[in-house]
Parts: C-alpha cells; structure tokens; sequence
C-alpha cells in the first residue's frame, strides 16, 4: 500500500501537472470504485483543480466549489500519467480524469476492488473521512506516545493503525523499527523513556529520508513505479540477505498478506520471533536464536 512517502512523491508530481488545469472529463470503468452518490461526479466536470491534499493514505484533489475527489489506493492501485484521452483499456484501469494535456489514470492489480473514489463536498467532509492518525511532522514526542499507548499493541501493529499514525503502513513501519532497534512485537505500554526518544527519532528521520528522495525523484519523473519494495531499504522485503548494519540474515513473520521483516540481532537480542506458519509446523522444535536457526539449516 502507497504510504506516507509515496502518497507525498505522487501529490509532488500531480501539482505541476494538474493544480490550475481544468478536469475535462471523469471516466469510471469500475462501479466498485465509485463509494458515494451525493455529489454526483458529473459535479466536478469543468471545475479547475486548485490544490492537493494528503489525508492519511488518500489524495485529495480540490476543484472549484469546494468539491474534493478522494482517491484511495488501498493495496495494489497504482496513479499513472498518460498522454491526452488515453484509453481505460484492459482489467486493471478503472478511473480516468482528462486534462487538456494528460490523463490522470488509476489501475489496481489483482482481482480484488479495494481503491475507491469519493466525491466530497466541504472541507468538513473531507476531515470527516480522515482515520485520525496524528501528523508525525507536526506532533511532539508526547504527542507521539500518548497516541502509541491509547491502547496496549505491539510496536508493528500501533504504528500501521491509521487512527493513531497517519500514513505509515508495513513497508516503513519495518523501516522505524530496524533505525530504532526495536522488536516489532514489543508492546507499547513496555518501552523505556530512552526507547521512546528512539522510536520518535526513527520515525522522523526515516519518513523524512525516503519523503525527500521520492518527491525529488517524483518531481524530475512521474513515479509509475511506486512498490513498497527498493533496494536501497534496510530490511523490509529484504528476507534471507544481510542486514546493513550487522551483517546477520533478515529474518520475517509472515501473516495473511503481509510479512514483517526485522534483524534478530539488532532489534531482538539475537532471538528468533516465532512465524506463524512455520511454528505451527516445527512446534517444539522452532528455533529462538539466529544459530539455533542455523543448525535446522544444517540438517
């Protein structure tokens, strides 16, 4: 799922593009995308866009009358910039605004329809629709625990809840927690003044590096190929290869769709977090440490 600094290079590539231009023309190639029916969309046909906005993990596109056109990506939609009345061709495109000069267009991969649209009218009912998560940027370190501890979470599970932190998901949320050192399963209501300090540290510095190398990339091309998986990160999606920092194997949990990455010996104290699957295969015989896991390699 696009996050924090996906959604911030797609706003810095869509403003030059878009923002004083007017929307030609709405073409919605999936009745799944479309969530509301007040206003209607024809609503916002000939309006000029006068600004963008970031709400959580959505993008909020303003146009005249104080109307709003939301735009969620969930999982796998994708934004993408084509030349003028592009065609809505093939299973994956679903939306198309038409520019005079492009066309904004979204797909989703897979065959499950979880992007959506909504048509807004008031900035009221574009706060309405916000998750509620605290800015990271704008939030102080108390703040960010007060949030954290509302209720008693493992790190991992407290920062990808959109109502507490807005805009971090699972690829950086792994990211935080390899800079802070700290176990994604470790619960909120245990950690340390210091661990705190860490934690709010890794939080800004990491969104802040990957918030400006995205947007400067964004800014010289448009990012069709946003993935929540780059070399250049330290563990996430990084299963198996060595950590940067310590040179031991990255380790993972894996659940329904998604997968934790971590690095046992500079967040864990060298133990192996049990992965669901595989626990429940090997039972008593899971291994807790890097080289008892090692030695099941081995046999």
């Amino acid at each position: 799922m696009p996050e924090l600094p996906d959604i911030t290079a797609y706003i810095a590539a869509l403003e030059p593009r878009i923002v004083g231009k007017t929307l030609e023309h709405v073409r919605i190639a999936s009745v799944f995308l479309l969530r509301t029916v007040e206003p209607p969309i024809a609503s916002v046909e000939g309006r000029t866009v006068r600004e963008l906005q970031r709400i959580g993990k959505r993008i909020a596109i303003g146009v005249d009358a104080n109307l709003w056109l939301v735009i969620h990506l969930m999982i796998a939609g994708r934004l993408h910039w084509r030349p003028p009345h592009a065609k809505l061709s093939g299973r994956q495109a679903l939306l198309a605004l038409d520019f005079s000069d492009g066309t904004l267009v979204l797909t989703e991969a897979g065959s499950k329809r979880r992007a959506s649209l909504h048509v807004l009218r008031g900035e009221q009912a574009l706060r309405d629709i916000d998750p509620g998560g605290i800015e990271i940027f704008s939030s102080d370190l108390d703040q960010f625990r007060a949030a954290l501890t509302f209720e008693n979470r493992t790190l991992k599970r407290a920062l990808t809840d959109p109502r507490l932190i807005s805009g971090v998901g699972n690829a950086y949320s792994d990211e935080i927690l390899h800079a802070a050192r700290l176990s994604p399963i470790m619960l909120t209501h245990k950690l340390t003044s210091e661990e705190w300090q860490r934690l709010f540290d890794a939080t800004r510095s990491t969104m802040e590096l990957w918030m400006e190398r995205l947007s400067a990339e964004a800014k010289k091309k448009f990012p069709e190929g946003v993935t929540a998986f780059r070399p250049e990160m330290a563990v996430h999606g990084r299963f198996g290869k060595l950590c940067l920092r310590c040179g031991s194997p990255i380790q993972r949990i894996r659940y329904a769709d998604n997968e934790t990455n971590y690095c046992a010996t500079c967040q864990t104290g060298g133990k192996v977090l049990a992965d669901r699957s595989l626990s429940r295969l090997l039972g008593s015989d899971w291994p807790r440490t890097l080289d008892e896991l090692e030695a099941l390699k081995r046999r």
